[in-house]
Parts: structure tokens; C-alpha cells; sequence
């Protein structure tokens, strides 16, 4: 087994150099929740909530049938009183 380099791990130097590591970002809470809407209960995540003058609202990101067959994906501020398990 070899020996450690006198001046020690790379860690250890930068540990020594005084400089301080950059903080890690906060990771925003995201819930699955469920949303109600046109075409019926989706899936959702729910990102953050907001109160208004009328009640709380979620921002949520869901999927959306569109007219081409298929699904697009939306990001949105739904009322509280459409969402479920949150």
C-alpha cells in the first residue's frame, strides 16, 4: 500500500486552503398530489402554495389531453379546492 502524499487528500488541502465549499441549493418540497380537472383526475406535483384573497391555490405541473390524441404538460395555479391528497 503507498504512502499518502505529505501535503494529505485533495479534500484536506481544500479543507486547509480556507476557501469555503459553495452551499448546496435548497431543494424545493414536491408533493404528488392529484388534480381535478376537464378531463377528469390527474396526476400532479404540486411545487409550491399560494394564498389568496379567495382561498389557497397550488402551483402544480400536470399532464393535459389536448386535441391531437395526445398529452402536453402544463405547469399551473390550481385551486386548493381541485387538488387532493396534499
Amino acid at each position: 500500500m503507498r504512502r499518502r502524499e505529505p501535503l494529505g487528500s485533495v479534500a484536506d488541502r481544500v479543507a486547509r486552503s480556507g476557501t469555503p465549499s459553495a452551499p448546496a441549493p435548497a431543494t424545493p418540497l414536491v408533493k404528488h398530489c392529484w388534480v381535478d380537472g376537464t378531463h377528469g383526475r390527474v396526476a400532479g406535483l404540486l411545487l409550491a402554495w399560494e394564498q389568496r384573497g379567495d382561498g389557497w391555490w397550488g402551483r402544480v405541473v400536470h399532464p393535459v389531453a389536448t386535441d391531437a390524441d395526445g398529452w402536453a404538460v402544463v405547469v399551473e395555479w390550481v385551486p386548493a379546492a381541485l387538488l387532493e391528497g396534499v
